[in-house]
């Protein structure tokens, strides 16, 4: 197994050495904190799923000799834990499956900044604009259809049109879902809150089936079961059998279009562990080669450092033409759950 010190040693460093210049700028050396680079143990919150990323975090402790405690839930639980715990949290690290809960814990200003030369590593569309939390992989929203019932040049290319009397009863929607949650909030961001709304209320009218799991959405256009169904790429992308041989196909959103959305998960270290060494390595680490590597070969998500290569069987994240969003603007998660709620989708 690669050893990870060698390889991330210079962007370690440079985490460190931009947090020492930062301490010494606000208060001098005599008000540089405690030195932490011999700590042994890390506490994570993640909202990713663990069969996923347990296999990564697993890399991380062999490689460089730190225990990992890790709390699964999914992102906007943790981040409403995160909300709740305040400067009394146990999490030196937030793993979050979208920039929604990241947005929303920096804006409680319990995310520390990052230093450039971390956040640098992915393009700046990807990443939050304060520095408060990196970009790790992207999630390409899509429509899954049934290939035997439908050509691709017939499925729309923009979600406003699943409205219309002919997709009724056909389109598939997860509303629990961190991923379907962010989506929303970037029609709420983008569109405006009534153009969204009525959209939502537009999809329950034309009844959309409701799903508790994308993969389970998936599996219902492979067999049929429904026509259309909206989810993240990567489900298809990372299917057991070779997926262009599937009954499900995808259709990719209009470019330029929230339709064409892509979203990213994201690491941001907490305030109480700013000069946490443990916590800078850990976040360096999923900015590795290794792990950006993992995660197209694994998880089927784009990697997001320059250099590393696509996951097979979908386009290159520069040809997806997604939206000029600010992915740190989609922080109002809750306003998001509560127009759900209102809608009666949860």
């Amino acid at each position: 197994m690669p050893r990870f010190r060698p390889a991330l040693s210079a962007l370690v460093l440079t985490l460190a050495g931009a947090l020492a210049l930062s301490s010494c700028a606000s208060g001098g050396p005599e008000a540089a904190p405690e030195s932490t680079e011999n700590e042994t143990s890390l506490v994570v919150y993640s909202g990713r799923d663990e069969k996923l990323v347990a296999p990564l975090i697993a890399q991380f402790e062999e490689a460089s000799g730190i225990d990992v405690e890790v709390r699964y839930a999914g992102s906007t639980e943790l981040a409403a834990q995160l909300l709740e715990e305040g400067d009394r949290t146990p999490a030196q690290v937030f793993l979050s499956q979208d920039s929604g809960s990241l947005g929303a814990v920096d804006a409680a200003g319990l995310l520390s900044t990052l230093p450039e030369a971390v956040t640098s590593t992915v393009p700046s569309e990807y990443t939050s604009t304060d520095g408060s939390w990196v970009g790790l992989t992207g999630r390409a929203r899509v429509i899954a259809y049934d290939s035997q019932t439908y050509t691709a040049d017939q499925i729309p290319g923009d979600v406003f049109e699943l409205t219309q009397p002919e997709w009724k009863g056909k389109v598939a929607i997860v509303p629990s879902n961190a991923s379907f949650q962010a989506f929303l909030t970037a029609l709420r961001v983008e569109e405006g809150e009534e153009r969204a709304r009525q959209w939502l209320e537009g999809m329950v009218a034309n009844d959309a089936q409701i799903y508790a799991k994308n993969g389970e959405v998936l599996e219902a256009v492979n067999t049929g079961v429904v026509p259309l169904g909206l989810i993240n790429h990567y489900y298809w992308a990372r299917s057991e059998q070779d997926p262009a041989t599937l009954r499900a196909q995808l259709k990719f959103g209009d470019p330029g279009t929230v339709s064409a959305l892509v979203n990213v998960t994201g690491a941001g270290i907490l305030t109480g562990a700013a000069d946490s060494r443990a916590a800078q390595e850990f976040v360096a680490f999923l900015l590795s080669d290794q792990a950006q590597t993992y995660f197209a070969e694994e998880t089927s998500e784009y990697p997001l450092v320059a250099g590393a290569a696509s996951p097979a069987g979908v386009p290159a994240l520069s040809e997806l033409g997604g939206p000029d969003i600010d992915l740190s603007s989609l922080s109002s998660v809750q306003d998001t759950v509560a127009m759900l709620t209102q809608a009666g989708l949860l």
